[in-house]
């Protein structure tokens, strides 16, 4: 028969124990460096309800990461995006101590931090994109091809230039207003022949072969990737009607805006999740399909990768 003191001690390392688990537990995600998360085309932080990476900072945050969401302009070239992605990382990491930065990009967002990481390796641990067309889209290309058509130009102009300026009073509110906005430049860096330019000055990571894997690890960056290939996924999301249409625009699989093969960047994790463009973000309050992966899983997942990989 054990006596109190027994018990209260038994009672004791059980709950340190339990308490030890859970806070391994909240570690799960964290990293040895920052990670930033870099938004696309048409991208923000937050306005108003509508949260760009829905969830998604907070769950990585709750399993111990120490993550940070920046803001560059919506519209550009990668290099002017880039170049204010440097600035931000300058800012991080004057502000956490850390050396390096794991830096995220979603779409064109997969440029932006790959310019970052051409131009400043000895700040950059990682690089991942994420539905980034590497090779370009073969919609922009379609959209370009428009704006030479005297009437069709004059009309797609009108539509960018009412873009940018609803753009412009919506961001008004995070104080974005100042970051400038060339919505020819976000087409050009789009278009396979601006991808082309691209890849040949920061070429970290591309694929010699479109469906093949890049280099892993260059200037001690490693590089990652993954993507979906089903557009349509949520009756309820209006953005599924959108990508099911924009779809049958490529010859092969994609997420209604990016090919499979044309995502691959260094090490592919997965070129053909159930999502599409915007899914795998969990965009539009994380509406994706009931039996689809969880977006928000696949960041805390990728989060400890790096975290095994000493990133």
């Amino acid at each position: 028969m054990k006596t109190k003191k027994q018990m209260f001690l038994s009672v004791l390392s059980l709950t340190v124990f339990l308490f030890s688990v859970i806070a391994n537990a909240d570690e799960y995600a964290k990293t040895r460096y920052p990670i930033v998360l870099v938004h696309g085309t048409f991208g923000f932080d937050k306005i108003g309800p509508i949260d760009y990476w829905y969830g998604i900072p907070q769950d990585m945050a709750k399993h111990g990461a120490d993550v940070h969401v920046v803001q560059v302009s919506p519209f550009g070239l990668n290099e002017m995006r880039g170049e204010q992605l440097l600035v931000e990382i300058e800012t991080i990491l004057a502000i956490t101590g850390a050396d390096k930065v794991n830096l995220i990009g979603h779409s064109q967002g997969g440029p932006t931090v790959r310019y970052a990481a051409g131009v400043a390796p000895e700040k950059v641990a990682s690089v991942t994109t994420i539905g980034s067309p590497t090779f370009g889209t073969k919609a922009v290309d379609l959209v370009i091809s428009a704006l030479d058509t005297p009437v069709i130009g004059v009309v797609v102009d009108g539509v960018m230039e009412l873009v940018t300026s609803l753009y412009n009073r919506l961001l008004e509110t995070n104080n974005d207003i100042s970051l400038p906005r060339d919505p020819r430049g976000t087409l050009y860096s789009l278009s396979t022949i601006g991808a082309t330019e691209f890849n040949a000055n920061y070429p970290a990571g591309v694929p010699l072969e479109e469906c093949g894997e890049g280099e892993p690890v260059v200037d001690g960056v490693r590089y990652y990737s993954w993507s979906g290939t089903k557009p349509f996924n949520n009756y309820f999301d209006p953005a599924d009607y959108v990508f099911a249409l924009t779809a049958t625009l490529f010859p092969t699989e994609n997420d209604g805006l990016v090919e499979r093969c044309g995502s691959h960047l260094g090490t592919v994790i997965r070129d053909d999740y159930r999502m599409n463009h915007l899914d795998e973000i969990n965009h539009f309050f994380g509406m994706v399909g009931m039996f689809n992966p969880n977006p928000k899983a696949l960041f805390r997942q990728h989060a400890n990768r790096l975290k095994l990989q000493g990133l």
